[in-house]
């Protein structure tokens, strides 16, 4: 396993090492080592810092904005994909305790080990320094996501978004066109969005759901530009 140094420098807060080493304890571990406490008490208590931090951000960084609007900016950013990705980016899978079981099926890698660790982290952090320390560390990981399409699109039903994009713009009817290949048990699909008389994205997928999400999302960014204005219009729903 990598040094907790290592993991707290790249957390750039001080967490004691038994706070630390519980806040990386998956229960896979516990029921492994005669049920020893897991991380499960520090994540309840760091989601609701993480909660309480980017609720007020919010609230102060986007004056304008109605309740519900604000709603969906908060669930983007403390989605378990979302703070999958803050833990890729930090390494944090490389530290967390697993069983040998999850260990053997990649659970370093999985969203939601990674999701429920970073909010222990962030709990852990409020225990072992003070509430503004756990809200500047929250801060930190969080905020740079509202400059990321991917991130905090990332649980986005792009085939309604299609569909309000092109209406509002006044492109045209949207369309799927969907071929399969391959063995029945193992298909490739490939869908191609076309709006109006004009092709847009390919995608491609398990699966003819999965294929023409694939193709919308690829549309999104191409009648989409990727500045800040235009991740919030996404997330928020507006053509």
């Amino acid at each position: 396993m990598a040094s907790a140094e290592e993991l707290l420098e790249s957390l750039g807060v001080s967490i004691d090492p038994g706070t630390l080493r519980l806040a990386l304890t998956h229960r896979s571990y516990s029921y492994e080592n005669d049920g020893i406490p897991t991380n499960e008490r520090l994540e309840f208590l760091g989601d609701s810092v993480l909660g309480l931090a980017v609720t007020d951000y919010l609230y102060r960084t986007y004056p304008d904005l109605p309740e519900g609007d604000l709603a969906k900016l908060r669930a983007a950013l403390v989605s378990t994909r979302a703070l999958a990705r803050i833990a890729r980016r930090l390494g944090v899978g490389r530290h967390v305790r697993l069983g040998e079981g999850e260990q053997r099926t990649g659970g370093s890698d999985k969203d939601s080990i990674l999701a429920d660790t970073m909010e222990a982290l962030i709990g852990a952090s409020y225990l072992s320094t003070d509430v503004e320390t756990a809200r500047q560390l929250v801060l930190r990981l969080v905020t740079p996501l509202l400059s990321d399409k991917e991130a905090m699109t990332a649980g986005k039903d792009w085939k309604t978004t299609i569909q309000e994009l092109a209406a509002a713009q006044g492109l045209g009817e949207v369309r799927y066109m969907v071929e399969g290949e391959g063995p029945d048990h193992s298909r490739t699909f490939t869908a191609v969005l076309t709006i109006g008389s004009v092709p847009y994205g390919t995608g491609s997928g398990s699966s003819k759901k999965d294929a023409e999400r694939e193709a919308a999302r690829l549309t999104a960014d191409q009648i989409s530009s990727a500045d800040d204005a235009d991740i919030l219009t996404l997330v928020l729903g507006r053509g």
